[in-house]
């Protein structure tokens, strides 16, 4: 199962899936990070898949855009950041 290690609640107003985010630090800015403007239905697990091959690192696209607690959905129009490299920062973290 994709999300098998993750815990996930539901979120009583909206009934979205909600996901929690560990408290990690902060991820550095980077100067090839990548930006991109969300669209409607963009989703963090997604991204992870478009950018990283995978979509278990959608937490360091919620960490790196302080996004906190909440769906995976992402407001449409937002513009998120983009690390290009979550293995780095995932063995600074372990």
């Amino acid at each position: 199962m994709r999300y098998s290690t993750q815990t996930s609640n539901t979120d009583k107003d909206t009934k979205n899936r909600v996901q929690e985010i560990p408290d990690y630090p902060e991820i550095p800015l980077d100067v090839n990070d990548i930006y991109i403007q969300a669209n409607d239905g963009t989703r963090l697990d997604m991204i992870s898949m478009q950018y990283y091959n995978t979509p278990k690192y959608w937490w360091i696209i919620a960490f790196a855009n302080k996004m906190g607690k909440g769906t995976l959905y992402v407001k449409p129009g937002a513009q998120l950041r983009i690390p290009v490299n979550p293995s780095k920062y995932i063995e600074r973290i372990r």
